[in-house]
């Protein structure tokens, strides 16, 4: 049976918390990658989420063997996923090189909402509610500020910063926006995927084990680096198996329970999770807007996380209405002319009483039992 596009397919609070879990594993990558900066963002995206990927798949192989009927008659939703999945990484990662680390993951993450609401009403129909526009625009306002934030702290900690050029900011905030709605386009995919039937494992493990293979080629030629020391074999290994692997694992299961754009608003936490970490371990600064932003952006996870109450209706009591017996008009005749002659005994007067109805008056004496 095809469950409809957007509805939930069990507890919402289950699905949230998995999307929660697995954005503050997505916010270590940040820090992760900075004790391998030789490494190219190229190549931690390409291990990353080709690496992630095919574990993935590898764990949902039975499933996906079970499944392949229900996957091939999606196919069209499987190719697309993967596909998105490919150009995730190398976009999203650009994007920090060319625009900075914060602006770079501030216009990735904070428009794949806003991508996925499209998506989700261009081709499914389904229509933004009131909550879920007040925790976007609360976690996007937040968001922003984390970015200019960040931005602003950066000037003055990190070598290099502030000389990217205006065309290189340009492109990096346009490479940007193309990893959004890559993000969103693959959880669309997955989440439609589930919605059809398909396990969440079977869903997640055919468009990122697909699309790990397409992102093969890409590490093969930038990935030399992650072998170079065994620090950086570690922040690659680390990259592939926790983030990605298994925060796409969790990821999946809230896909099965709350719809592609709530799970994308709800990453929003991660900037927030990375602005925090680049405070306690890398020793970076955070200025009070920051610190703002994070608030914001808790708010917006409270909004979409509060269950709402719902008063149950006091079912009304209806009072069953007594049948009412219709008696047949009688002719309009003198009570004389109906009592005629050689009339029984105690039907005089009743000669036209409708069948199965007592007459109106009492039967006179002697009348026959049961008349």
């Amino acid at each position: 049976m095809t469950r409809p596009v957007g509805r939930p397919a069990g507890p919402a609070g289950t699905g949230s918390l998995c999307v929660l879990v697995a954005s503050v594993l997505w916010g270590t990558t940040g820090t992760a990658a900075s004790f391998a900066p030789d490494v190219g963002p190229l190549a931690i995206g390409a291990a990353a989420m080709g690496l992630g990927g095919l574990l993935q798949a590898l764990l949902a192989g039975p499933r996906i063997a079970r499944e392949t009927p229900a996957l091939r008659a999606q196919r069209g939703v499987v190719v697309l996923g993967a596909l998105a999945v490919a150009a995730y990484p190398s976009a999203f990662y650009t994007s920090m090189h060319l625009a900075g680390v914060a602006v770079g993951t501030v216009v990735s993450i904070g428009s794949a909402p806003l991508a996925s609401a499209v998506i989700e009403r261009v081709v499914d129909g389904r229509r933004l509610t009131r909550r879920w526009t007040t925790g976007a625009v609360l976690g996007l306002a937040g968001t922003a500020l984390l970015c200019v934030a960040e931005a602003a702290g950066a000037t003055g900690t990190v070598p290099g910063a502030g000389v990217h050029s205006a065309r290189t900011i340009v492109l990096g905030v346009l490479l940007g926006l193309v990893a959004g709605f890559a993000y969103a386009l693959y959880s669309w995919a997955a989440h439609r995927l589930i919605s059809r039937d398909v396990t969440s494992g079977a869903a997640m493990g055919a468009v990122f084990g697909l699309g790990g293979l397409l992102l093969l080629p890409v590490l093969a030629t930038t990935g030399a680096p992650l072998l170079a020391s065994w620090s950086n074999a570690a922040v690659g290994a680390y990259m592939a198996l926790v983030p990605m692997f298994a925060g796409y694992v969790l990821f999946g299961w809230g896909l099965a329970h709350i719809p592609a754009s709530t799970a994308t608003t709800l990453s929003l936490l991660e900037p927030a999770v990375a602005a925090v970490l680049a405070v306690l371990v890398v020793g970076e600064r955070l200025p009070l807007l920051g610190w703002a932003g994070i608030a914001l952006v808790l708010a917006c996870l409270a909004v979409l996380t509060t269950p709402t109450r719902r008063t149950p209706k006091t079912p009304t009591r209806r009072t069953p209405k007594t049948p009412t017996r219709t008696v047949p008009k009688l002719a309009r005749t003198a009570p004389a002319e109906r009592d005629t002659a050689g009339s029984p005994p105690g039907r005089r007067g009743h000669a036209c009483a409708a069948p199965g109805f007592p007459p109106d008056t009492t039967p006179s004496q002697g009348s026959e039992p049961g008349l």
